[in-house]
């Protein structure tokens, strides 16, 4: 059954719905995944200059995780709020948060400059978009999946899923243009300050246009729940909110190894920086293009068995990763990183879907929220500090890759033990 629609349901409605959150999601992407880039390339030097490179590596990679730290709060506040007031006005909260946090990192005086306190600076400013992420990716993805119809929720929900490559495929865009236009003198010294300056015009692009969207018709069509969201979702969905956090581990890991930690591994392996950031940007593009056709097609099949061929075939390719990068050839680690995001795309695309499907309405901003930030503590917060942590061990890339083929292991576990969800009507009061 089809959730009921009004006019803000309407075939032209949901397009718009759709461009207003793939548009944000991707502006939050981009400042969220710059500050990653950076980390990898510059925060180490600008920040952490008394380490030696790896050592200074890890500590830019720390602060990039606290932004993770941070998720889960601003999913339970945003969560609670969206579930009681509604997911459109939480969405141009976090999105003003997240600009604010990026334009302000750009601002920020080096250790040079002001010794100990610019690290605490960058900390407390990466906290600010790690607690904005964390509310905004269950908003956009609620939004859209409440205003489209059960028969093509799949598809329109993981358009705002694209907003994570998209961002990705802007902010490495950027930081390549700079680093093929720029001395590496230049791009230490200011360049790498442009791109985050420049968060602050693209936040007001997407804040004009989600200013224009409708609320969610499910959501204003639902009966409040008495106990407040978070009781709810621990009281009738906690298997759910589990299935999500195993369902996050080998997307989220493999992400962050594929398109964050390949720049530190072939930095560290003697190749250039725009070989390997023009490889993600290659590879991001058809990333982007692909999320939405593995939505469509859980749309089909469901969205278990599109989720589950994505976990396996990530948990394989990683041991075909690292040796094509170890090439050096600029075409063999294009291959490597977009063959490795083509399988991420099969759990990204129908993932928003399969989420949304899963909690009561006046649950579920809180529900996929709490779920999927939760996972991201362990998960991407985790995985380009291991990864070094590994390779400093070790000296080789072996155990990173076991290290992700166990994490998909655990992710085919908890969604091979969840229910399908395909075609679930939305506007069901769902009790698990």
């Amino acid at each position: 059954m089809d959730a009921p629609q009004n006019k803000a349901g309407g075939a032209t409605s949901i397009k718009k719905i759709v461009g207003a959150s793939l548009i944000g999601t991707t502006i939050e992407w981009y400042d969220f995944f710059l500050y990653g880039s950076a980390a990898a390339l510059v925060f180490n030097k600008l920040f952490f200059p008394e380490a030696d490179p790896l050592t200074g590596t890890l500590l830019a990679f720390l602060t990039y995780a606290v932004g993770f730290v941070a998720r889960p709060l601003g999913g339970l506040v945003f969560g609670h709020f969206g579930d009681r007031f509604g997911r459109k006005t939480l969405l141009v909260v976090s999105l003003l948060m997240m600009g604010a946090a990026t334009f302000l990192i750009g601002c920020l005086p080096t250790h040079a400059a002001i010794g100990a306190a610019a690290p605490l600076l960058l900390t407390v400013l990466r906290l600010v978009q790690g607690f904005a992420l964390g509310g905004e990716w269950g908003g956009a993805v609620l939004i859209v999946s409440e205003h489209g119809d059960a028969r093509r929720r799949g598809f329109w929900a993981s358009w705002p899923q694209a907003g994570a490559p998209g961002g990705n495929l802007l902010a490495t865009g950027v930081l390549a243009a700079l680093a093929a236009w720029q001395s590496d003198e230049a791009f230490l010294s200011w360049g790498w300050r442009v791109p985050f300056l420049l968060s602050g015009v693209l936040v007001l692009i997407g804040l004009w246009i989600r200013l224009t969207i409708t609320e969610s018709p499910v959501f204003q069509q639902a009966e409040p729940e008495e106990a407040p969201p978070i009781i709810g979702v621990l009281r009738h969905h906690w298997r759910d909110v589990l299935v999500a956090i195993g369902a996050r581990l080998a997307e989220n890991i493999s992400f962050y190894l594929l398109t964050v930690f390949v720049i530190t591994y072939a930095k560290a392996s003697g190749i250039d920086n725009s070989t390997v950031l023009n490889a993600v940007l290659i590879a991001s593009v058809i990333h982007f293009a692909t999320i939405p056709m593995w939505g469509a097609l859980s749309d089909r099949l469901g969205r278990r068995p599109i989720y589950l061929a994505g976990a396996a075939g990530v948990g394989l390719w990683i041991f075909a990763f690292f040796p094509l990068i170890d090439t050096g050839n600029f075409l063999a680690i294009t291959l490597a990183v977009t063959v490795g995001l083509v399988f991420h795309g099969m759990m990204y695309g129908p993932q928003a879907a399969f989420f949304s499907e899963l909690f009561g309405t006046r649950m579920r901003y809180t529900g996929v929220s709490i779920g999927a930030q939760l996972s991201a503590i362990v998960a991407g917060a985790l995985a380009p500090i291991i990864a070094v942590a590994l390779l400093q061990a070790f000296g080789s890339s072996l155990p990173i890759s076991v290290y992700l083929g166990g994490a998909a292991v655990l992710t085919l576990i908890a969604v091979y033990a969840a229910r399908e969800t395909q075609g679930r009507d939305l506007t069901e009061r769902i009790r698990a």
